[in-house]
């Protein structure tokens, strides 16, 4: 399941930018977090995907949702200029955004490439 940020859990899961100048990670696997608003096509084109995402790769990586209608801070934050945006937070890296609505395969390929995760095949 993704789960929904509020600046609050943000600064405890992901990144406590009123404590740290410099990135520091909070999280303890990678993590993607999704910057949508409800009003947004290609948000919901992309919401059931990241769901999947999740439950295909649990345990393994974070998915996070923040509404920037309602988080307008954390929107600034990153300089959230369009919807959807996804941050690829890898665990010792910096992370990377993306924008626009991904493909799954698009974004299987950037858990591998930034994240350093893939899909264990049985």
């Amino acid at each position: 399941m993704t789960e929904h940020l509020t600046k609050e859990t943000f600064l405890q899961k992901v990144f406590n930018y009123e404590q740290n100048q410099d990135w520091k990670f909070e999280g303890d696997k990678p993590c993607i977090i999704d910057f949508y608003a409800d009003w947004c096509g290609p948000c919901k084109m992309v919401a059931p995907v990241l769901e999947e995402l999740s439950e295909e790769y649990a345990g393994k990586v974070d998915i996070y949702k923040v509404n920037t209608e309602q988080e307008r801070e954390l929107a600034m934050a990153f300089g959230i200029q369009s919807i959807p945006s996804m941050l690829f937070v890898p665990m010792n890296d910096k992370p990377q955004m993306a924008v626009g609505a991904l493909p799954k395969q698009s974004i299987e390929q950037a858990m591998k490439e930034v994240l350093g995760v893939s899909q264990e095949v049985n």
